[in-house]
Order: structure tokens, then sequence, then C-alpha cells
């Protein structure tokens, strides 16, 4: 029964969107109150559980988000992600850009969660389409696909690193497994999907007021040394403190580094410097930054709305006992501990949206099979991981930062999003399955 009223929610919310043409915000906000009351959820209560919702998603991602939009407008008004931009297509040539994005969202996306890296490298990506003239998701959607296959299937980001403790495996040997397969699947998929018939007729626009509009002469943008260096600077400083926290957790200092390295204070340092860089220092007075800095905040107002909402009906979704549910149903099946890991994460995140309530869930579930059956554990974690990113649809933030950010209607999100999660589940399931022959 909990599944079915799942299922007619996120029909509810598909026709509401769709059919009468609501916003996002307002109709997740509906829906996400519906479940609670058909859930029995205390009418007290589901004001606070929203609240939370949305708290605890914009708790992770208003920061990192708002500075990382900050960043690239103040960027792209100066011209530096035009350089970057510019010098991407002299190396890869025009029809190199997808592997360009490959190459940098997989490069980026080891250390740094989705939504961070995200943010960092969508301006680039939107100044490539503008000066290539090309399709939208054929240069960002191969950036998104990479960046989800690094964050779902490998530790340090949260889901693989919280069940490689929950199975007692190797952090370093589940990176090292994952990355055998991860980065050709990801890859392979990042390539193909744009060239498939049904993403090819969708062409959305760039959202307003996320890039520049101006065109730069060659003597007008900052040199690439400075451009690059400033697109880099959160990425080294998070990167380098996720190195440093996996060779020597323990270390003095390690909460100096952990300050350093945590995603908001990184953005932040990052914002300063460009505001620096690409405004006093390249000729650009204090309130034409601040205007770029007001604008991109403008921009992201019903982005972060949206986000927020998706938060709340997770919650919800979480607060009525659907994981619970799905735990107790699935704990006896007597299969592959390997594929029941995988399934499991896939229900729960069908079900439930949050890929990080799936992938624990999933662990705790399966994590006794580890020593009855003698399964790898680090390749448990990788198939629990794998199951988590399958099927993101309207119950899942990230599918929301996914659809604003291109521009897209919920049914080409659809179409183009949750296909692809789908299929990189299966596929790292695949190539899980064939680790296994080995290890």
């Amino acid at each position: 029964m909990p599944l079915v009223i799942v299922a007619i929610a996120v029909a509810v919310l598909l026709v509401l969107m769709t059919k009468l043409k609501f916003n996002g915000f307002i109709a997740l906000l509906l829906v996400a109150i519906g479940v609670g009351l058909i859930e029995g959820i205390s009418i007290e209560e589901i004001p606070e559980i929203l609240e939370n919702g949305i708290g605890g998603q914009l708790g992770g991602t208003l920061l990192v988000i708002g500075l990382g939009a900050m960043i690239g407008r103040v960027m792209g008004d100066a011209g530096a992600a035009q350089r970057i931009a510019l010098k991407m297509v002299d190396a890869f040539g025009p029809r190199g850009v997808q592997v360009a994005m490959v190459v940098t969202a997989m490069l980026v996306g080891v250390t740094m969660f989705y939504e961070v890296a995200f943010v960092i490298i969508v301006p680039v990506a939107f100044t490539l389409v503008r000066a290539t003239k090309a399709n939208l998701l054929w240069v960002g959607l191969p950036m998104s696909i990479a960046l989800s296959t690094m964050h779902s299937f490998l530790p340090p980001h949260p889901g693989p690193t919280a069940v490689a403790g929950m199975y007692e495996a190797s952090v370093g040997m589940t990176l090292a497994y994952g990355l055998i397969f991860a980065v050709p699947i990801g890859a392979f998929i990042a390539l193909v999907w744009p060239r498939l018939a049904f993403i090819r007729k969708m062409n959305p626009e760039i959202p307003t007021g996320l890039v520049s509009e101006k065109l730069f002469g060659d003597d007008e943008m900052p040199k690439l040394g400075i451009s690059v260096a400033v697109a880099l600077f959160p990425v080294v400083l998070i990167a380098g403190a996720a190195i440093v926290e996996l060779i020597a957790p323990d270390a003095a200092g390690i909460g100096v580094v952990r300050f350093f390295g945590a995603a908001p204070i990184a953005m932040l340092l990052a914002l300063l410097i460009a505001i620096y860089m690409f405004g006093p220092r390249a000729g650009r007075s204090l309130q034409q930054v601040a205007d770029s800095c007001s604008s991109s905040a403008k921009a992201m107002a019903m982005i972060l709305m949206v986000i927020g909402a998706g938060g709340a009906f997770k919650q919800v979704l979480v607060e009525a006992g659907i994981a619970d549910y799905i735990a107790d149903v699935t704990g006896g099946w007597a299969i592959n501990p390997i594929i029941l890991a995988w399934l499991i994460a896939v229900i729960l995140r069908v079900a439930l949206g949050s890929a990080t309530v799936a992938v624990v869930t999933a662990a705790g579930v399966a994590a006794p099979l580890v020593g009855a059956t003698g399964a790898s554990p680090e390749l448990m974690v990788l198939a629990t991981s794998c199951g988590s990113i399958a099927f993101s649809h309207v119950n899942d933030p990230g599918f929301w930062m996914f659809k604003e950010y291109f521009g897209l209607t919920v049914t080409q999100a659809l179409k183009s999003r949750t296909s692809y999660t789908t299929v990189l589940a299966i596929l790292g399931l695949g190539g899980v399955l064939l680790l296994d022959l080995f290890v």
C-alpha cells in the first residue's frame, strides 16, 4: 500500500505540472501535504516536516548553489568563462566539446559533490553553448552524466563512504574497483545519450540571468591562467581536503583542513578572489561586480525554491515510514547478495528520491549478508551505490536542479535524466558482477 500511494503521488504531481501548468514549488508542496495526510501523519506535524525537509535540503545546497552562481556570473561578466570556453574549443575542436566536458567533469567530480561540481562547471558549459551555437543538452548533458557517475558510484562521496563503514569495506579499494568500471561506463553514456533521437529533439534555452549575454573581444578577456586558477581554486581546496582525510584522518591540524575544504568555505573564498581578480584588478568597479552577484541571485530564487520543495516531498515520504516498509518486505529475499543490495537501493530510490537514504537503508538490510555469504564488502558498497542512482524523478531534489538549470519541462527532464540515471545503475550493476568474477 505505501508504494501505491507513492505512485499515485507522483502521478498527481505530473498532472499538476504538465496538464494544469502548476508552478513546481506549489505542486510539490501540495502533493507532499496530501501524502502526509493519507499516510496518517498528524496534521500538526506536517508543517514542521515540510520545514525540516526544505531546511535540510537547502541547508546543504543553498550556500553552494548561491555562491557558485555568483562566481559563475562574476567570471562570465568579466569574460573569464568565455576565455576558458574558447580555449577548450581550441584544444578539443568544436566537435570535441563533449569530450572536454566529460574529462573536466570526471576530474572535478571524483572528490566533489554533484551539486558543487555542477555549479562550478555549468557556467563554462553555458558559455561553450554560446560560442559554438550548439544545443544546450549537447554540451550540458555529458557534464551532468559524468558528474552523476562520480558522485553516485565512488567514495569519498557521502553515500558510498557511509556504507563502506557499514560493510566494513576499504574505502581505498572501493575507489580503486569503482574507477575500473565507473569511468568507461560514465563516459560511454555521456557521449551516447546526447546523440539519441529523443534527446536531440529537445532544444532548451539557457535560463535568463545565469550567464553573461556579452561576447568579448580577445583584448577584453582576462588571461587564461588567472581564469582557470579562479575556477579551479575551490576544486583544489575541496579535493585536497578529501585526499588528506583519506590518507591521514587523525593528523594534526585536520580540523583546519576540514574547515577550508568544506564546500561553502571554499566557494566563499573563491568568490572573494573572483571579486578582486575580475573586479578592481580587471578595471571593473566593485559596484559592477555587486550587480553581477545580484543578477545571479535573482536568477537562482525560483530554482532554489523548487529544489527546497523537492526536499520537503522527500522528507514526507521518509517520515511516513516507507523506507522501513521496503526494508521489511525485501529483507527475506534469497538472491545473490550483490543483486539484492542493488535491488533494495533501486526500490528505495524510486520510492523516496533520496539517494543517501536509499543507499544507507539498503546497506542496513544487506550488511549481514557479507559475512554469511563471503561477498566482497567493496563490491557490495559499489552495488548499493549503483542502485541508489536509478530512476531519478520528481521526488529527487537533484532532478529539479537538473531541470531548472537546463530549462527543461518536467516531461523532458524525465526523458533525459530519469533515463540516463537508470541506464547508469543497470550498467553499474553489470560492472560489479563482472568484477565479482575476478575479485
